[in-house]
């Protein structure tokens, strides 16, 4: 298999950087003085909303993949993991991050549905790999979480909506004496809250759009994730196999329509790049057999 696909070219399309919002230094400190004024918890609630380095970003992230796959382990198909890797990490290599680990997997869910942790961890279902019918449309979705990690939407989202859950948590640590490493074992609970409210709305959106940049750069036609989101409109509301996608994103008319505004005439040029239908079609077939058994 080779990587990037046939006849692609690069693409230079520029994607603007959000700024992330959230607490400051001063109104952490401000919070803690005024919860008690612990030193050892402002310190910690300090380092994990404000100084987070990628190497503490890196270990909350694996933590998070090991909740998720602790819920659902990977799907038992080697060949397959191989090749969602090597569309991931192609994809992942025309970002602003390429040197984070990233580390793509297939997990062994019915639902359809994909998951992005910090530090470049990323999880697609069985389910969603059976809805999709093009590598370019992998690679879109792929590209879409690749976004969530390279703009930091979770530790956002931590931020602005898990306080209380990570201030208990800050707590427990900080009364432990450990290090920032049992902080990040401590967010178990924070993180399955988060990933089953989902992310703010207008992350999702970013998203959307850088995943089709990102799919473009890598020489993948950046349709395909309007077409992923096409095939996902076309399903029931009420399939309950839906139910966490639609429950923590937009549906997916409102995504396309927000797509469509973005993309405009600039990706017209680009309508002809690889789909690599067949590609995909083979590298699935076994997941597609044991589905329709």
């Amino acid at each position: 298999m080779r990587f990037p696909p046939k006849s692609w070219k690069a693409t230079a399309v520029t994607v603007t950087a959000l700024v992330l919002g959230g607490c400051s230094a001063q109104q952490l400190d401000a919070f803690v003085k005024n919860s008690g004024g612990m030193d050892n918890l402002g310190k910690t609630v300090k380092e994990a909303f404000v100084g987070i380095d990628e190497p503490k970003e890196i270990q909350m992230g694996q933590g998070m993949a090991e909740t998720l796959l602790g819920a659902r382990p990977l799907y038992n198909d080697p060949k397959l993991q191989r090749y969602v890797n090597q569309v991931g990490a192609w994809v992942a290599s025309r970002s602003e991050r390429p040197t984070l680990p990233w580390r793509f997997g297939v997990n062994d869910s019915e639902h359809v549905n994909a998951f992005a942790a910090p530090g470049g961890f990323i999880i697609v279902t069985r389910g969603m790999m059976n809805a999709l019918q093009s590598e370019a449309e992998l690679a879109g979705v792929l590209g879409h979480e690749i976004g969530h990690v390279i703009r930091k939407h979770h530790l956002k989202a931590m931020r602005k909506g898990a306080w209380m859950n990570l201030l208990s948590a800050s707590a427990a640590a900080s009364a432990g004496g450990g290090p920032s490493e049992d902080l990040i074992k401590a967010l178990v609970g924070p993180t399955k809250e988060l990933y089953s409210r989902g992310l703010d709305r207008d992350d999702e959106y970013e998203a959307d759009r850088v995943g089709i940049v990102l799919a473009a750069r890598a020489g993948y036609d950046p349709w395909g994730l309007p077409a992923a989101l096409q095939t996902l409109a076309k399903l029931k509301a009420d399939d309950p196999y839906l139910a966490l996608l639609t429950k923590t994103h937009p549906n997916p008319g409102q995504r396309l329509d927000r797509l469509a505004q973005a993309m405009g005439s600039t990706f017209d040029t680009l309508e002809g790049l690889p789909r690599n239908t067949e590609r995909f079609v083979n590298a699935t077939r076994a997941l597609r057999v044991s589905a329709s058994n």
